[in-house]
C-alpha cells in the first residue's frame, strides 16, 4: 500500500504562521489569515469546560477530610519526573495517605524503573504494582495494525497508540480504587495534557468502548467496566489532576532540578519515556506525516512567539527557542521510515538521531539512549506482532 511521504508536505498543505502546524495535521484547520484553530483559540470553549470541572474536583480533594479507609488517594506513579515530584509533595507536604499505584507497562523504560526504586527508598507511601501484559499487548497490536485512519482526522489522532495505552492502565487504576473504596485517583498529567484528558470516570469507560468496541473491551476487561457504568456516583472514585494547581508556573527544568537535589531522579524526560516511543513516531509519521511530539513542539513555538520572556510552560518536554520545527520534523521522519523499512546503515541512523535529539535539548547520553531505542524498532515491533509497512 502506498503511503504518503511523511516528511514532504503536499502542495495543498498550509502551515500556520504562528506555530507551524500544517493544515493536514489531525484536527487542525487554518483560516484565511494563515492561523490555525489552536492559535486562534477556536477550540478553547470545550477544553475550558473540562478544565473547570478538573479544577473543581482538585479543590474538593484538597479540602477533603482524611478518608474513612486506609488511603486518601490512589496515586498513579510511573517513575517519570512529574509523578515523582508530585508523589513527594502529596506525602511530605500535603500529608496525604497515599497508595502509590504503578501499572507495570511492559514497554516501560529501564530508567523509569530505576526512579521508582529510588522513590520506594525515600518516600513514605505504600507502593503496589499491577500488570496485565497479555491484554495490553493485544490492545496495542489492534491499534497499530488497524487500517490507515480516515482523513482529515480528529485532534490527537496521531497519538492514538499512546492515548490508548494510557487509558488502559487508567482503567486498571480506576478498578483498583473502586474495589478498595479509595475515593480519589491522582493522575499527573502536565497542564497541556490536562486540557485533553477526560476526568469523569464514566466518560473514560464510554470513550474506551467507543474506541475499541464491545467485543475487544469485553476481552480485555470482562464485565468489570459495566459496574463502573451502572453504580451510583458516590461509589465511584474521582480523578484528580494535581498539576492543575501549577498550570501558570509549570517548569519541567525546575522539577528535574528539585528531584535531583533530593536524589529522586537520575535520568532525563526523554530517557524515561516508554520503549514504544520509536513506534509511536512511526505511527504518527505513517498515518499523519508528523512526529509524535509535533503538537508539543508547536505549542512551544506558539508560547515563544507570544511570550518573548519565555517564562511559562505547559508541557513536559521543553524545546530550545531556536528549534527549527519544520526541519527537525522532516529529518526525523526520513530516519524513522528508513529504519521501519530496514533501509540504511545503523551507524548513520544513530548519528543522525543523536544530532536531532540534541537539537531538541537532550544531553549527549540521553540523545544516544533514545537513538538506540529507535534503532531497535523493528525487533520491538516483531516481538509485539506489530506490522511495519516495508
Amino acid at each position: 500500500m502506498h503511503q504518503p511521504d511523511p516528511h514532504q508536505a503536499s502542495e495543498s498543505t498550509t502551515a500556520c504562521r504562528i506555530c507551524a502546524l500544517g493544515s493536514d495535521h489531525p484536527g487542525i484547520t487554518i483560516d484565511d489569515q494563515q492561523i490555525c484553530n489552536l492559535c486562534s483559540l477556536n477550540q478553547v470553549e470545550g477544553l475550558l469546560d473540562n478544565y473547570r470541572y478538573t479544577s473543581e474536583v482538585f479543590a474538593e480533594f484538597q479540602a477533603a477530610a482524611p478518608a474513612a479507609g486506609d488511603y486518601d488517594c490512589l496515586f498513579m506513579y510511573s517513575g517519570g519526573k512529574d509523578s515523582t515530584y508530585m508523589l513527594d509533595l502529596f506525602v511530605n507536604e500535603y500529608g496525604k495517605q497515599v497508595l502509590a499505584y504503578t501499572f507495570d507497562v511492559p514497554f516501560e523504560s529501564v530508567h523509569a524503573a530505576q526512579n521508582i526504586a529510588l522513590a520506594r527508598e525515600k518516600i513514605d507511601a505504600t507502593f503496589v504494582v499491577d500488570a496485565d501484559d497479555d491484554n495490553i499487548k493485544l490492545m496495542m497490536r489492534e491499534v497499530f495494525n488497524r487500517p490507515a485512519p480516515a482523513k482529515p482526522g480528529r485532534y490527537l489522532d496521531e497519538k492514538l497508540p499512546c492515548v490508548s495505552c494510557r487509558t488502559f492502565f487508567v482503567l486498571k487504576a480506576i478498578l483498583w480504587a473502586y474495589r478498595e473504596n479509595i475515593p480519589y485517583i491522582a493522575l499527573c498529567a502536565d497542564p497541556q495534557q490536562i486540557l485533553t484528558m477526560e476526568s469523569n470516570v464514566r466518560e473514560v469507560v464510554r470513550g474506551f468502548y467507543k474506541t475499541f468496541g464491545e467485543q475487544l473491551t469485553g476481552t480485555l476487561f470482562g464485565e468489570q467496566l459495566e459496574d463502573l457504568l451502572f453504580d451510583e456516583d458516590e461509589n465511584l472514585p474521582k480523578i484528580v489532576f494535581p498539576f492543575i494547581a501549577m498550570r501558570h508556573d509549570y517548569d519541567p527544568d525546575r522539577i528535574v532540578e528539585v528531584l535531583r537535589a533530593k536524589g529522586l531522579y537520575e535520568s532525563s524526560p526523554l530517557e524515561t519515556h516508554c520503549t514504544l516511543f520509536p513506534l509511536l513516531n512511526y505511527y504518527s509519521y505513517k498515518n499523519w506525516g508528523c512526529m509524535f511530539y509535533k503538537l508539543n513542539a508547536s505549542s512551544h513555538v506558539r508560547s515563544v512567539k507570544r511570550n518573548a520572556d519565555y517564562d511559562r510552560n505547559t508541557f513536559s518536554i521543553k524545546f530550545p527557542r531556536s528549534l527549527d520545527l519544520g526541519e527537525v520534523d522532516a529529518r526525523l521522519g526520513e530516519v524513522v521510515m528508513a529504519i521501519a523499512k530496514g533501509e540504511g546503515q545503523r551507524a548513520d541512523h544513530e548519528a543522525t538521531l543523536v544530532a536531532l535529539f540534541k537539537r531538541m535539548d537532550a544531553s549527549e547520553d540521553a540523545a544516544r539512549f533514545v537513538a538506540r531505542s529507535f534503532l531497535d524498532m523493528r525487533s520491538v515491533a516483531s516481538e509485539l506482532g506489530i506490522r511495519l509497512d516495508d
